[in-house]
């Protein structure tokens, strides 16, 4: 047979209804205590200061993330910036290589047949002035 193991009841505290009114009284008189603090001028001002304080250490906080947000922008444009001025070197330089003019007097000639006049096929027209034009 095995063995058998019998265990005593525990047993439930009781309230003390003597005790819990002492508590709540005890409660009561330290809340009396602070609000009757509080009433006094030296308590108000420290109260006052503590939430300028408050709001000043938010102030703090909040202007920080800001900042940190527009850094994040500015470092992104700046990227950005670079990026674009990258593009239009680029561009400058392919700009100044179509626009070379061994190549425009070469398409003219191949694309649309050009030729560098002769000089019997030059003609010169006089300037005239602006009095004669009318």
């Amino acid at each position: 047979m095995g063995a058998v193991a019998i265990e005593q009841p525990v047993k439930t505290a009781k309230l003390n209804r003597q005790r819990v009114r002492d508590g709540v009284a005890t409660a009561v008189r330290i809340s009396q205590q602070v609000f009757d603090a509080t009433r006094q001028k030296r308590v108000l001002v420290s109260l006052g200061l503590m939430a300028v304080l408050v709001a000043s250490s938010i102030g703090v906080v909040v202007s920080a993330h800001e900042n940190r947000e527009l850094f994040n922008t500015l470092s992104q444009l700046q990227a950005q910036r670079d990026q674009y001025q990258r593009e239009w070197s680029q561009l400058l330089l392919e700009q100044s290589a179509l626009s070379a003019h061994g190549r425009v007097e070469a398409l003219a000639s191949e694309r649309l047949g050009m030729v560098v006049p002769g000089r019997e096929d030059i003609v010169l027209v006089p300037l005239m002035s602006p009095a004669s034009v009318r």
